[in-house]
């Protein structure tokens, strides 16, 4: 396969995921400010959405406040920002453009469909519950991308590059969801395990559709050391940063065998899954989330980057 190809379809992933991401965590927010709060926590949700999306620089640029207004705009709607929601539909269909003959009919129909379908969204129409009813649009485009990927994709190249993008992509985004929650959500003197602190949790697990996973698993209460373990180490929850790790090293696996070559992405790749694989969650919070969380970011992006030179910059 090309190189440019191989990477066009790795990106569509990768913008289907961000878009979906994005409305998750939009909608989560949403929620989470309607719920009671403290004055040190009332503002800080739609100021962590900003940062979990990666656009905090640009968007402070253009906005001096982090109100619902403002974040909605730039992360959903805003065609200068490179990772709104809009941008990513509509990169995404560029990319499919390019690549047609690669995609199935139902990836590019579902692609296309969306592209048709973003101009009847905006600012105005999504004003109070319009803004569910557009986030929960988003999410299922997304989903169906992925169905499509998954239903009526060859299990050749072109699948494995798709999934590589659905995978990075996600694994960026759980863990950095996981780390806002202690520097933005939680304000310093908040007592872990109270009201708000619960309400966070519960977020953070609806955002990455865990929350009744978690019950499902464990039959009890919300506890952060339980959560983390969930979120990070449990391989049957379907985000989990050990899934979402298997997925890339099985799919990079595939790809060397088809090559009859490895790459230091293979050994990156297979670093990440044993460190989740083999470590415990005393570990982790021994080392520190935040610390833990900020290594396994870098150390993602770090894979992209040679997944990048190994196979999609030709």
């Amino acid at each position: 396969m090309l190189a440019r190809t191989a990477d066009n379809l790795y990106w569509i992933a990768r913008y289907m995921e961000r878009a979906e991401n994005l409305a998750r965590t939009l909608r989560v927010t949403d929620r989470l400010s309607l719920m009671p709060s403290s004055t040190d926590t009332e503002g800080n949700e739609w100021h962590s959405t900003v940062i979990v999306s990666g656009s905090e620089e640009g968007f402070y640029e253009k906005y001096d406040e982090a109100t619902p207004e403002n974040v909605i705009s730039y992360l959903a709607f805003d065609p200068e920002n490179p990772s709104s929601i809009r941008s990513c539909i509509e990169t995404a269909r560029r990319n499919a453009r390019a690549v047609r003959t690669a995609l199935t009919t139902e990836q590019w129909e579902c692609l296309n469909s969306a592209w048709l379908e973003l101009p009847r969204w905006n600012e105005t129409r999504v004003r109070g519950s319009g803004l569910h009813r557009f986030l929960d649009w988003v999410k299922d485009c997304s989903l169906l991308f992925t169905g499509g990927t998954v239903a009526t994709m060859l299990r050749r190249d072109s699948y494995y590059f798709t999934r590589l993008g659905t995978f990075i992509e996600r694994s960026d985004n759980t863990a950095r969801i996981m780390d806002v929650k202690y520097h933005v959500l939680l304000p310093e003197h908040a007592e872990v395990g109270g009201g708000i602190d619960y309400y966070q949790w519960a977020s953070i697990l609806r955002a990455v559709s865990g929350y009744r996973s978690y019950h499902a698993v464990y039959r009890e209460g919300l506890k952060p050391w339980l959560i983390a373990e969930f979120i990070v180490m449990r391989e049957e929850m379907p985000r989990s940063l050990i899934s979402c790790a298997a997925e890339i090293k099985d799919c990079l696996d595939r790809l060397g065998e088809e090559y009859g070559q490895r790459h230091e992405c293979h050994r990156i790749a297979g670093q990440m899954y044993s460190r989740l694989r083999f470590g415990k969650v005393e570990d982790v919070f021994r080392q520190g989330l935040h610390e833990f969380l900020s290594e396994h970011i870098e150390t993602n992006d770090r894979l992209g980057l040679e997944i990048s030179r190994s196979y999609l910059l030709g």
